[in-house]
Order: C-alpha cells, then structure tokens, then sequence
C-alpha cells in the first residue's frame, strides 16, 4: 500500500510539474503556486483558457467533455491536477 501510495503521489507531483511548466510558459510570474488563481490574476483570456484544455487533452490523453468545462476545474495547479487525476481514474467504456 506504501508503494501505490508513494506511486500516487509521484504521478500527481508529476502531473502538477507538467502543469506549472506549461502555464509558465504565458505568465510572467516565475513563482506560480498551486493554489493561485490564474483568472483572479488576470492571466487568462477566452482564447488561453481554449489552449489549456486543448493541452490537457493533449497531454494528458484525456477527453474534456462538455459538463467538464467548470471553471472551478481550471482554476489552478492543484485544480487542474485534481481534474486530470480524476479524469484518468474513471474507467473507460468497451
């Protein structure tokens, strides 16, 4: 259980890295938390906001669906983590 668990939290602190790097590649804030609110600051516009779901898609293999576009799930790092990581742990239909 200790192996799953540490496994888990490597996947998330991975999932996040991937994150923080992509979002640091638009906003000029080098010290983005995982709890920042990138819309409160004022970094993203309708067409950025766009991009990012395309980029989890894409990098995260997984489908953004129509009832998935809250923005609560995009707000932030550990938003966005928490959503790419339950979207990858619901099981697909055969």
């Amino acid at each position: 259980m200790t192996t799953t668990m540490n496994t888990d939290n490597k996947i998330n602190r991975d999932n996040r890295a991937r994150i923080a790097e992509y979002l640091s590649r638009f906003f000029p804030v080098q010290d983005l938390k995982d709890d920042d609110d990138i819309f409160e600051l004022g970094f993203v516009s309708s067409m950025f906001a766009m991009q990012l779901v395309s980029f989890v898609e894409h990098e995260f293999g997984i489908t953004v669906e129509n009832e998935d576009l809250e923005l609560e799930y995009f707000r932030s790092i550990s938003a966005l983590d928490a959503f790419v990581t339950r979207k990858l742990s619901v099981p697909v239909p055969q």
